[in-house]
């Protein structure tokens, strides 16, 4: 089906010219508020990946079923998914982050009651990190929506990377602050209490310890649990005017774009790699105490080694993020960062083994770590550029849940292929590592394609933001070409300097 849409279709040529050339557009100051209130969403999350074992003894079962509590979320997030794509569609950010603050409220608590009560109920522990991982979409779905609503093509990756990035950010405090939090079993619930004070309220709070060191009084945080939720109902719903020409053109029907965008042949040279990788990064990030603790090292060293997976990556994303922005080179930095990926996970293979100790560990996590965080949010906007006009949310959300529903997949799948304790060294993940070395390998070549084989693939978005007008009859299966569309309106460089962005 070809989605069909006219800008403007009812004025002259000349009528176009002169209003795309001399309107005004604007971005506002308070766009930052909302960007900062989905980074607070996206930081605030913790798993038991990094003390697996030290849970896993607390609440007296195997790390396997530690390992739900990852795998859950991840399913929980799928499930979630297609009521995200509508919330963002028709309602915008603003009751997503409602959403989202709700609902990790209402987890957090649950899950440390499930630790507290009773010496650990691991069934209300996990009940409530199923809560989380449905909160977990409307925030990290939500970015690539926020930008385009809020930025102009000047910020639009950068945001879109700072509010995405929060959340691999927020898991890298969890590896690094959970295995110094907890160093006996004893310690699981103080720490979920910590996170979960955390949560509600982003502020210092005091509390009373009893002799056996437990801190009571909880409901002393509760009663000031709502601060954190309340900001998410006082930001604005959407910008005064729209920050771009691409803003204010009216996106295709949700229905006819899922459609659409399902049949069109980019949307899955992206989508395929784009769950792969997001698939064994939440899974090795998951599993790194299990692939290290085998070899000899502790979950401290392990928690290390996540936190550089994900602070490394933060800082190629910080440096390659506003490049992007400048100089809209999407697909060449996903050609050189695909690679690097592959790379990456071939030397994770021999990296635990290795003699010369941990070093070769965090070196490796350093490269994954760095490819990845610079190569998502570039994908991410990618994907917005060439798809448009349909709305941002459709495609972010399905590659996304792709992510989790791999993710989840693999944690399943690697954790069975963990060697037996006959196995030198024991319960070592060696068959694990090679498996995501080959499907890493596997999907490389679908990015690479993207533009070959006569498919010329239009930055759409970035055109009518430059005065390109798309006309009637253009398609995504068309590919774009500029000679199959002579009647689109190109303005000359002259012409699309002289459309003014102002800061309110």
């Amino acid at each position: 089906m070809q989605a069909s849409y006219t800008l403007l279709a009812s004025k002259s040529t000349m009528e176009m010219e002169a209003e795309l050339v001399t309107r005004s557009y604007k971005v506002y100051k308070r766009r930052f508020w909302g960007l900062a209130q989905l980074v607070l969403l996206n930081i605030v999350w913790l798993t038991f990946s990094s003390i697996s074992s030290t849970a896993a003894e607390y609440f007296q079962v195997s790390e396997s079923a530690i390992n739900w509590m990852s795998t859950g979320y991840l399913f929980a997030f799928c499930i979630a998914s297609p009521f995200v794509i509508w919330v963002l569609n028709k309602g915008g950010p603003k009751p997503a982050i409602v959403t989202t603050a709700a609902l990790l409220f209402v987890g957090n608590w649950l899950r440390y009651a499930g630790t507290r009560a009773n010496g650990g109920i691991f069934g209300l522990a996990m009940f409530g990190q199923i809560l989380i991982g449905l909160a977990q979409p409307f925030c990290l779905c939500a970015p690539t929506r926020y930008s385009d609503l809020w930025f102009s093509d000047k910020g639009r990756t950068s945001a879109t990377a700072v509010a995405s990035l929060a959340n691999p950010l927020g898991a890298a405090l969890g590896q690094l602050i959970d295995s110094e939090w907890t160093t006996k079993p004893s310690d699981i619930p103080n720490m979920v209490l910590y996170i979960a004070v955390i949560v509600s309220c982003h502020s210092q709070s005091k509390a009373t310890r009893n002799k056996k060191n437990e801190y009571i009084h909880t409901n002393h945080f509760i009663s000031k649990a709502t601060v954190a939720s309340l900001p998410a109902f006082f930001l604005p719903a959407e910008p005064p005017t729209p920050p771009s020409a691409s803003s204010a053109v009216p996106r295709t029907p949700l229905l006819e774009a899922t459609r659409e965008l399902l049949t069109t042949v980019e949307f899955w040279l992206i989508f395929i790699p784009f769950s792969i990788y997001v698939g064994f990064f939440n899974s090795v990030s998951s599993l790194l105490n299990q692939i290290l603790e085998p070899h000899g090292y502790s979950e401290t060293e392990a928690g290390i080694a996540g936190a550089i997976l994900i602070v490394v990556g933060l800082v190629a994303a910080a440096i390659i993020s506003p490049i992007t922005d400048r100089y809209k080179h999407y697909l060449g930095s996903i050609r050189v960062l695909v690679p690097i990926v592959v790379a990456s996970y071939i030397a994770l293979i021999f990296a635990p083994s290795s003699s010369a100790g941990i070093v070769p560990s965090y070196i490796v996590m350093a490269l994954i770590g760095a490819s990845s965080f610079a190569m998502l949010p570039v994908t991410l906007e990618y994907l917005v550029e060439i798809t448009y006009p349909f709305s941002p949310e459709i495609g972010s959300t399905i590659c996304w849940t792709g992510g989790q529903l791999f993710g989840a997949c693999f944690i399943l799948i690697q954790d069975a292929l963990k060697d037996g304790e006959d196995a030198k060294p024991p319960l070592n993940m060696h068959r694990a590592l090679i498996f995501s070395c080959v499907l890493c390998a596997v999907a490389a070549p679908f990015p690479l394609s993207l533009g070959l084989f006569g498919r010329v693939v239009k930055r759409r978005r970035l055109e009518i933001d430059q005065g390109v007008e798309m006309r009637e009859g253009e398609s995504l299966q068309s590919g774009g070409s500029a000679e199959d569309n002579p009647s689109k309106l190109k303005y000359d460089d002259a012409r699309k300097d002289q459309v003014v962005e102002q800061v309110v």
